[in-house]
């Protein structure tokens, strides 16, 4: 027993020393961690404003002028809740659509577009971004994409306008975008606290940026601080001190102002109180599941091949120094893929409290 004692009792005081040693290089991997997160912060900051829409083509959208003569900010909002449609139906991420929003939106407000042409942007768009975030064996054909759309153009339509669109973009795809930073905030309050994950859900904050992304008006905001602003919103509701401490350290760190992201906070909060109300209509793909059974797919089907092809679009078309009296009138209303209710958009994603008073 005396010779057994020996090693036991030497395991047992060695202990104290091998969790000390643990704990030390635990929390030097965690400060390492924290170093690199905050670097990786800090330099997508600096990078944000190259993939920002152009301040003058947004306000040229918005403008009253715009419902007669070109893209309307309705019209625009109404195309990327049909991408959201296209993302569900295609099992796209979350990052293809943000993407795509923001390839659309840079492409809108760098040249003049006739709204006949919008469609076949925004489809373009959402299938330049699955091209380079998606998988190639997940990435739908050309064709399937068009028929699923229901829009009236060619896969030679959407090769034309997918050269132009990468051209007049420099081929920049990659772009900083809010939900990069949200992923990077998720995972700042990941490190820093035992139970976030738990707490702070990712795919409802997701699903709450996507909404955003269907107004215009988000996309004048920074993308550091729109997803600041969907965060801190997420932890009041939690009423959670220890995190909006750590939300409040990763602002003085960007250096985010408090007005500016009071400003957009305020702007997030209406959009989800509008967003839960019952006259809003929700991006939802229980219409494209409909319109794929056999008998209507083989209908449109064929009917795909008897669509009329768009004019050629050259390139002088997208002069922004050319005439508008060619743009045609265009219904934005009317028969898009988004207009019954439903979706992610729904239920536990966009909770009570976003309820006006």
């Amino acid at each position: 027993m005396d010779g057994e004692a020996g090693p036991m009792s030497h395991d047992f005081l060695m202990r104290p020393f091998f969790s000390r040693r643990m704990k030390r290089f635990v929390n030097q991997e965690h400060e390492k961690e924290a170093i690199t997160l905050m670097k990786e912060l800090r330099s997508n900051l600096e990078q944000e404003a190259v993939y920002l829409p152009r301040e003058a083509g947004l306000k040229l959208i918005e403008s009253p002028d715009q419902h007669k003569n070109g893209i309307s900010a309705r019209c625009r909002n109404v195309q990327v809740e049909d991408l959201w449609s296209l993302t569900s139906f295609f099992g796209y991420s979350t990052q293809t659509f943000v993407l795509a929003v923001n390839l659309l939106d840079r492409f809108l407000t760098m040249m003049k577009v006739q709204p006949k042409h919008l469609p076949c942007i925004s489809v373009c768009c959402l299938h330049i971004a699955a091209t380079e975030l998606e998988d190639k064996c997940n990435v739908a054909p050309t064709h399937e994409l068009i028929r699923i759309s229901q829009c009236k153009f060619t896969v030679s339509d959407l090769t034309r306008m997918q050269k132009i669109i990468s051209e007049k973009l420099n081929f920049r795809f990659r772009a900083v975008t809010a939900l990069t930073f949200l992923h990077l905030y998720h995972a700042v309050v990941l490190l820093h606290t035992s139970d976030g994950k738990e707490i702070l859900n990712l795919d409802k904050l997701e699903a709450q940026l996507k909404a955003c992304l269907c107004r215009l008006v988000f996309s004048r905001a920074k993308p550091s601080v729109l997803a600041l602003s969907l965060l801190t919103l997420e932890i009041e509701a939690l009423q959670s001190v220890e995190l909006l401490e750590i939300a409040q350290r990763v602002q003085r760190h960007l250096k985010i102002a408090d007005g500016e992201l009071l400003y957009w906070r305020d702007l997030v909060a209406k959009c989800m109180a509008e967003y839960l109300s019952p006259e809003c209509s929700k991006p939802n793909h229980k219409k494209l599941v409909w319109i794929v059974s056999r008998r209507t797919a083989q209908n449109l089907h064929a009917s795909y091949y008897s669509v009329p092809e768009l004019p050629t679009i050259p390139e002088g078309v997208w002069d922004e120094s050319e005439s508008e009296d060619s743009s045609e009138d265009m219904s934005c209303g009317e028969d898009n893929l988004s207009r019954s209710a439903g979706s992610d958009g729904e239920g536990a994603f966009f909770p009570a409290h976003f309820h006006r008073p």
